[in-house]
């Protein structure tokens, strides 16, 4: 129910109409994705609260989120970090509110990822209706591969970044005890964990301008070299730590996801270059007309004299 001006109740609220052949008005889609984002939002905003309580709790047997991000400073041997209280591994807090703000920040984080399948299913639903099914079957093969890949870059990080602090805490020769702050050491991990994940869809990348024609194995092969070293010279700008053991791990690791999209550039090639073949487009002479057949066929007489519009129209 509503009202108008001055009080006056003009009746129940009709429900928009919604058109046979799917399509919308801007406004339409405009309240589309309000209501796309308030249930994205909200769901992150759950998993958010669930990651808060997570911090302190082992649910399922499942280690805590704070154990988990602490996993790799207290990797480091007691000899090299501050232990005041023996037996325990602890971060300093210099604020008073520095673990509440740090623990919403990681919660939200968390209830991110948790709720990924949620709001990414949220994002889909609001753009898959302008694709085709060609498109749509391409695109969910793109997010599946970099879902993979950024996780496999988190991974990776997570079990490199005790190694590196090992190695920048030895440099002091023993003159110096590692003693972190909780906000340094949760931005250093979190910014390592980003770092990894997103320079492993540099691969992908490579692979989707190979399947559009921008990037073809040729190029790909004559541009090795000096590809490889600019992977080099990304990870050693991008590695927040700035040691050698998380440089020379990124490094190799985009080193060798960068051979295996060569390689499907290459058999991508090779198949297009054999179908080209199979039906003689590189035979036929660029001065001689196209031997296609432009002859419109006439249509047969119909008995519907309504006019008919395929899906395009």
């Amino acid at each position: 129910m509503r009202f108008a001006a001055g009080g006056l109740f003009t009746g129940p609220r009709r429900r928009r109409k919604i058109n046979p052949d799917g399509s919308m008005t801007l406004m339409e889609h405009l309240y589309e994705l309000r209501n796309r984002l308030f249930v994205a939002l909200c769901a992150i905003a759950v998993g958010g609260v669930l990651g808060f309580i997570w911090w302190g709790v082992a649910p399922f047997g499942l280690p805590s989120l704070g154990n988990l991000l602490t996993e790799p400073y207290c990797a480091l041997p007691p000899t090299l970090r501050l232990t005041p209280n023996p037996g325990r591994c602890q971060l300093l807090q210099t604020a008073p509110f520095e673990v509440f703000t740090l623990r919403m920040q990681v919660g939200l984080a968390a209830g991110a990822v948790m709720t990924a399948p949620i709001w990414i299913y949220q994002v889909w639903a609001f753009i898959t209706p302008g694709l085709y099914a060609n498109e749509r079957k391409f695109a969910m093969s793109f997010v599946g591969t970099a879902s993979v890949l950024f996780a496999a870059g988190a991974v990776l990080a997570y079990y490199v970044v005790p190694t590196g602090l090992s190695f920048l805490a030895n440099l002091g020769g023993g003159q110096f005890i590692t003693a972190l702050t909780g906000d340094a050491y949760i931005s250093f991990l979190l910014t390592m964990l980003a770092v990894f994940g997103l320079t492993f869809e540099l691969p992908l990348l490579v692979v989707m301008l190979n399947r559009v024609g921008v990037l073809p194995y040729a190029k790909l092969k004559r541009w090795q070299r000096g590809i490889v070293f600019g992977l080099f010279v990304l990870a050693a700008v991008a590695t927040p730590g700035n040691d050698p053991i998380s440089m020379l791990a990124l490094a190799f690791a985009l080193i060798v996801l960068f051979e295996s999209a060569v390689l499907i550039a290459r058999s991508h090639d090779r198949a297009v270059a054999r179908r080209r073949a199979e039906q003689g487009w590189d035979d036929l002479d660029p001065d001689e007309p196209s031997p296609l057949d432009h002859h419109v066929d006439s249509m047969p007489p119909s008995d519907d004299p309504a006019p008919r519009y395929d899906e395009a129209t």
